[in-house]
């Protein structure tokens, strides 16, 4: 028996955790989803069922932010983990002022914006920072949903994209293109090396 690529038409997106559900109820055959399957969920498909997972693509997670006056901002994972954890609060924090030098950081308090929704955006941002943060492993973890310590909801990358660019002292994350499309600053985050790195097709390809 043959089944349509997805519910609505078979180029229809969804996002993961809608394409995971599809995928558990045979609704689809193929599946796209930015974060492959848990052991829970492929333990909840019917009897029988088999499930290949294959990587097609490789995209990049960017931190974009909303800060008058500040063009670049470096940022270190202590300094995303802070925000996202609340233990930063203001822009001006002695963490993020020491990997700015020469910059004027505002004494302005910061708005996280976060996925409301369950997505593998948000399964790679997460997965991120547990690995590089031991309180944020402890604490809250990984996945596609997460309790999130603080901040504000926002639906899809569009939303984050949206709630970012219209609200002053803002950061969030979401897929590069994104970033670039709605013309988003987007932080430098240091690697592993100790160099600050720019979001780009370069870079992400490296």
């Amino acid at each position: 028996m043959s089944r349509p690529a997805c519910p609505s038409g078979p180029h229809t997106l969804m996002p993961s955790a809608s394409v995971i559900k599809a995928i558990t109820q045979q609704t689809v055959d193929f599946g796209a989803s930015d974060a492959a399957m848990k052991d829970e969920e492929i333990a909840a498909l019917p009897a029988g069922t088999k499930i290949l997972h294959f990587p097609t693509a490789l995209g990049a997670v960017v931190m974009i932010y909303n800060l008058d006056g500040v063009p670049n901002l470096n940022l270190d994972s202590a300094n995303i983990a802070g925000i996202f954890l609340g233990t930063i609060t203001k822009w001006n924090d002695a963490s993020i002022v020491a990997n700015n030098p020469g910059t004027t950081l505002p004494d302005e308090a910061i708005l996280v914006v976060h996925r409301s929704d369950g997505s593998g955006t948000t399964n790679a941002f997460t997965t991120y920072l547990d690995t590089v943060d031991p309180t944020w492993h402890t604490n809250v973890g990984k996945g596609k949903e997460v309790k999130w310590p603080t901040g504000v909801g926002a639906s899809g990358n569009d939303g984050v994209a949206t709630a970012v660019k219209q609200t002053p002292g803002a950061i969030g994350y979401v897929e590069l293109a994104y970033a670039k499309h709605n013309q988003l600053a987007m932080a430098l985050v240091r690697n592993k090396a100790g160099k600050f790195m720019e979001a780009s097709l370069a870079s992400t390809t490296a």
